[in-house]
């Protein structure tokens, strides 16, 4: 039996060193990006503070906002 499609991103990614906790990441993110779950529950699920969590979304180019695309084209019109 091969290594899951999962384990094998997993494996790739430079953070964490158990793979376990990579396989968490990738989960996470996925379900923040979906809007599944809050900044807080995500950060709360990796054992982070809110502020390292995002630091960590950062270093990995990840772009997230609190705001809806409704809210961001607002802004952007002031």
């Amino acid at each position: 039996m091969g290594v899951s499609p999962l384990k094998e991103i997993a494996n790739e990614l430079p953070l964490f060193k158990a793979v376990d906790d990579r396989e968490k990441l990738l989960g996470v993110v996925g379900a923040l990006v979906l809007r599944k779950i809050s900044l807080a529950k995500a950060s709360e699920i990796m054992g982070m503070q809110r502020e390292r969590f995002l630091g960590l979304l950062d270093a990995m180019n990840l772009e997230y906002s609190y705001l809806r695309n409704q809210d961001i084209d607002i802004e952007k019109k002031w």
